[in-house]
């Protein structure tokens, strides 16, 4: 007779197994244990954008000399949403502004080994919603009354 605990560890070791056969060990380590995730009080730049999916992501920005000196994101989506939200953090800490603004989905995707086609616009949503954010800090930095202004 097997115990309940001997069941959800084999269950458990099962879907650990399928996830690794869809998803690479970066998208599991990103999905399972995100890099920067959390809210930003007093951002200089903040972005929220609602994917088609539903899923909403937001990033919050720090900023000094033109350089990301701190990131956080939050999202309200699946694990390749963390993944992605996650992972753009990562690429865009430390840049410059301009570098920052040049990341793509297929920065997010390269970077996490790829994802399953049903999945690739979650790295959409994330260098989107970096975009976001950087043309927020952008516009608050030329008139910075507009961050009295802002919803986060």
């Amino acid at each position: 007779m097997t115990s309940e605990c001997d069941d959800l560890d084999d269950l458990q070791e099962q879907v650990m197994a399928d996830a690794r056969a869809t998803f690479s060990e970066m998208v599991l380590d990103h999905a399972m244990r995100p890099r920067n995730v959390g809210r930003m009080p007093n951002a200089d730049g903040f972005g929220r954008i609602k994917g088609p999916c539903g899923d909403t992501m937001e990033i919050r920005l720090r900023l000094r000399d033109e350089k990301i000196t701190g990131v956080a994101f939050w999202t309200d989506g699946c694990g390749t949403s963390i993944a992605a939200g996650s992972m753009a953090t990562e690429l865009i800490n430390g840049k410059s502004v301009t570098e920052a603004q040049r990341i793509q989905q297929e920065d997010v995707l390269n970077a996490l080994g790829g994802l399953p086609a049903e999945n690739e616009h979650c790295a959409l949503l994330a260098a989107n919603t970096v975009k976001e954010a950087i043309k927020d800090y952008l516009a608050t930095k030329s008139a910075p009354w507009k961050r009295a202004y802002r919803k986060t």
